[in-house]
């Protein structure tokens, strides 16, 4: 029986170890619309909730100032107002002008960012060389099954097997 036991406590180990305790994704990452609980798209433009917090609103603000930017590696991470921006630095740029963020981080610093697992308002997916982030419900990417065409909003589902949540506190 101690046998036993010291083989499951290895396998727990390993597990948690092998995420560093972190909360995976398993389902997709998808919208669907909730008035009051989530933010609207129309014509590429997200609109906040009007019970959201003021950071969820800011974080909005700043998704929208991103759409139509290109992707370009790097981008958003020397020069913080960019001309365009990759993954971690268009995720950076959002939870910046909310206030949630100090500077700026590459994808791996976002396994450390907050919260374990998924946020009431913002959740931001990480895994080892992209980050992707949901702000009121919607999907901020630059993205994913049509290549990398910059940041934009998405109400279309993608994969979140596999990506670590994490959310700012109290989001």
């Amino acid at each position: 029986m101690k046998m036993v036991s010291y083989f499951l406590f290895l396998a727990v180990a390993a597990v948690l170890t092998s995420c560093g305790g972190q909360q995976k994704a398993r389902d997709p990452v998808a919208y669907q619309f909730k008035s009051g609980k989530t933010a609207l798209l129309r014509d590429g433009v997200a609109y906040a909730p009007r019970s959201a917090p003021a950071a969820v609103k800011r974080a909005i603000e700043a998704g929208n100032r991103l759409q139509n930017k290109p992707y370009k590696w790097g981008g958003g991470h020397a020069v913080l107002n960019d001309t365009g921006f990759d993954c971690s630095g268009a995720v950076s740029y959002v939870l910046r002008e909310a206030g949630l963020l100090k500077g700026q981080m590459p994808s791996r610093g976002f396994f450390h960012y907050g919260k374990r697992g998924k946020g009431d308002w913002i959740t931001v997916y990480i895994r080892n060389g992209h980050v992707f982030m949901t702000v009121a419900g919607l999907r901020l990417d630059t993205g994913w099954g049509g290549g990398r065409k910059g940041p934009r909003w998405q109400a279309t589902p993608r994969p979140g097997k596999g990506h670590v949540m994490r959310h700012p506190s109290g989001y």
